[in-house]
Formats: structure tokens, sequence, C-alpha cells
């Protein structure tokens, strides 16, 4: 058979994507349940009579199929027997020339270029009617057609509360076309020209807003909300730098968006608008930050749990800024107010060994480990302080570190570490350990003791 007559979509490939329900869309082939809609060079769509009629976008050719239908079953298995009916129905019809396209749609838009405009505009009017979703769509594309600010901002502030509202729970399912009709007002909002400026700057406002409360009332498993927040931020950002508005008003709502916002569209916000804030609006912003950072009492041990306060996010914007400046020691301050884990002491001694050099990565890391030696071990600084010790030629004290630590939290990379260091009576004395936390009532924080013991034999 030559490349011409090869079928559009391989068989063998529709079987293995298909599995059982290849038999089923062969059935609904020989039915004639299948309305190709659109054929074209590496695009086949298709309406298959199902349960109910389902839409099929299949993609590719030959080997290469991928696509998908509007039924449920593909969004549970995958490529179900509506996909296989029309890849066959495609097969079938696909003798003429791919180019000129097929099928309802190609005979449709042949049929619509031939009527004049108002004969056209009639029936989308009449269309919009009856079709809710078309009326939206329509009333939002020509919301902004020859009407001044205070017109606008009503037309799009309703349609922006419309688009976002959620009316009950939207289940997966209804979570695309919900995002779909968002990001349709999000069209029409980037639309307006530079002259609407400011307007816009206050619509983005309230669909970020909109948006944001409307999350919790979506399965959003795809991530649509975080996609159309993050587009309605860059529509903000572009107003912003159109309107120039107050950098210290800018720099207060923005400070407060970034602290306030639980989904992280604003962090870093004081360089995401650097160029609108200028510096006065940058010098504004970093002194909210400080003002809401000196506030916060230090942390240590495990205070933590006592302290409420954003130490992440006002260390992180500060950190920016003395980031900025060059300046390290201010930046070794910020990571020193919280030291509530052997995390965090842990950060900060990476941080040092970067900046500063081993002699103060090893003070903090001891420290850490000092700090919290009545707590299980963090393998993480115990090892990240060991391997500074054995560099400083203190080989003694790095193993009774990793001995130390791993008495108390047997831990199996502390052990391979030990073990270089301290050669087999590490091994001896850590299968010791095992045992004895194998043979205790109450074990370590690891549920199997005896696995680790294995390992290590193993090794």
């Amino acid at each position: 058979m030559t490349a011409e007559n090869l079928p559009r979509f391989d068989i063998a490939a529709l079987r293995r994507l298909a599995g059982s329900a290849f038999t089923r869309g062969e059935a609904y082939h020989r039915d004639g349940r299948v309305e190709i809609l659109a054929i074209e060079p590496r695009r086949v769509l298709a309406q298959v009579a199902g349960t109910e009629d389902y839409r099929v976008n299949l993609l590719g050719k030959g080997e290469t199929i991928k696509g998908e239908c509007t039924c449920p079953a593909f969004d549970d298995y995958g490529f179900c027997k509506h996909m296989v009916a029309a890849a066959l129905a495609a097969n079938e019809s696909d003798h003429g020339p791919e180019a000129g396209g097929a099928g309802a749609l190609a005979r449709i838009r042949a049929h619509l270029a031939d009527k004049p405009n108002g004969v056209l505009v009639g029936m989308i009017v009449e269309l919009a009617e009856r079709d809710r979703a078309l009326f939206r769509k329509l009333e939002i594309a020509s919301a902004a057609d020859g009407a001044d600010d205070k017109t606008l901002a009503v037309r799009f502030n309703k349609a922006i509360d419309q688009a976002t509202a959620t009316r009950g729970y939207v289940e997966y399912g209804e979570a695309g076309g919900w995002a779909g009709g968002v990001d349709e007002a999000l069209d029409a909002l980037d639309a307006l020209d530079s002259r609407h400026d400011r307007l816009v700057l206050k619509l983005a406002e309230r669909a970020i807003d909109r948006i944001e409360s409307a999350i919790e009332s979506i399965d959003d498993s795809d991530g649509e909300c975080g996609n159309l927040l993050e587009r309605a931020r860059d529509i903000h950002i572009r107003a912003a730098r159109g309107a120039r508005p107050d950098p210290m008003a800018l720099a207060r709502d923005l400070f407060e968006r970034e602290t306030g916002d639980g989904y992280g569209m604003f962090d870093g916000a004081a360089w995401l608008y650097a160029d609108v804030l200028g510096e006065a609006g940058l010098a504004e912003y970093r002194r909210l930050a400080t003002e809401a950072w000196e506030k916060l009492p230090p942390l240590t041990g495990r205070s933590r749990e006592k302290a409420e306060g954003d130490y992440d996010g006002l260390s992180g914007i500060l950190d920016s800024f003395a980031e900025r400046d060059g300046d390290v020691e201010a930046r070794i301050a910020l990571r020193a107010k919280d030291l509530s884990s052997a995390w965090k002491y842990l950060e900060l001694a990476e941080f040092c060994l970067r900046h500063k050099g081993g002699k103060e990565a090893l003070r903090w890391a001891e420290e850490g480990l000092w700090t919290f030696e009545d707590a299980p071990s963090d393998a993480r600084l115990v090892l990240f302080a060991a391997n500074l010790l054995m560099k400083a030629d203190r080989r003694g004290e790095a193993e009774a570190v990793l001995k130390r630590a791993f008495e108390r939290a047997p831990d199996f990379n502390v052990y391979l570490r030990w073990r270089e260091a301290s050669g087999e009576a590490a091994r001896d004395q850590a299968l010791a350990v095992v045992e004895r936390w194998a043979a205790a009532e109450t074990g370590p924080s690891f549920r199997y003791p005896a696995d680790l013991g294995v390992k290590i034999l193993i090794h």
C-alpha cells in the first residue's frame, strides 16, 4: 500500500489506545453515529451520537493520535469508543485533498461566506437570544463599543461579576467552562486601549478579588484559577505602567496584597512593579515591610508554635532589598531572627557558607545542633555540620556528632557518613543501636528499625 493510500489513523494504534473500547467504537461507526464536522491536515472534529451527542477532537496522523472527547468516559479512562468511531469515519471519508477541508463546518463556512453582513448579524443575534453562553460572550465583547469610562465601569463590573459567579460548588467537569467564561471577560478587559488604563487597573483588581473569592467553591484540580489569577495580575501590571498611579498608594496596595494573598500571585510585587513604583514607591514598600518585621519577636528553639506572623514572607521581601544593596550582614540578620527549627539553622548555615565561608557556617550549624540537642536529630543539619568539621580537620568532633545523631534518630544517610569517618567500628555500634530500638517497646521515629539493620548489613 502506498503512503497516499494509507488510512489517516493507523488501526493498530487505535486498538492499542482504546483497548476494549475499540470494538464498541467500530459498532458506533457501523451504525452511522458519526457526523464529521471538519477535516483538516492534522485535525478531525466530529460529533458522535451516544447517550447524548458528544464532541470529538482528534489530532495527529498515522500512529500518532491524540485528542479529547466530551464524554464522561474520556475524563475517567482516556481514549474512548467515540474517538474510535470518529477516527474510523475519518478514515472512510478521507478521500479528497485535505487542504480544501471537508465536513459539515466546511459546508457551513462556504454557505455563510455568500451571505450579506446584515443577514449574518441577524442570524447571530437570533442564536444569542437562545444561547446564554453565546449571549454573554457577545455582551462582553461589545462592552467597550462607544462607551465612556463611567459606562464601561458599569458594564465590565457586571461582566466580571457574572463570569466569576459560581452559584454553588463548581465540580471538576464544569470548572473548564467556568474558567473559559472568566477568560473571555479578561480577553475583553485586555482589549481596552491605553486610554482606559486607569479603569483597567481597577477592573483587574476586581477580577483578582472575585477569582480569589471563587476558588474555594471550585474543583480546581487542573489549576485553572491560578492561570486566571496570573493573567489578571499581568493585565494589572500592564495597566499600572500606562496609568502611572501614585507610587506611594500603589506600594501600600501591593504590600497588602503580597502579605495577605494566599495564592502567591503578588510574591515579589516590589520588583514586578519596580518601574511603576520608582525609588519613592520602593522605599515605601521597604518601610512597610520593615515596620511589620520589627513587630515580630525573634524565634528560637521551638518557640514558633507560640508566635504569629509572616516571618517567611516579610524576610523574603526585606532580603530582596538587602540583596540589591549587597548587604550580606543584613541578610544574615534576617535569617537569624527565625531559628525555630533545625531546618532554619541549616538554611542560615548554608547561606553563610555561600557568602561568608565555612567558619561562619559551622558556627551556626553547631549552634543549631546544640539548641536542638534534646530533640530528634535533623539528618540534613547533622550531615552539613559533620562535613564542615571534617574539612576543618576536626574529625573526632565530626564522628561524635554523627554517632550522637544516629543514637537519637537512626538514619541510613547519617550512618553512611559515620561509617566513612569511623570505619568498621561505626557499623558495629550502629547495629547495636538498631537492635536496642528493635527490642524497645517504644521505637524511634521510623516504624521498622529492623529494616535499617538489614540495609546496614547489606551495605
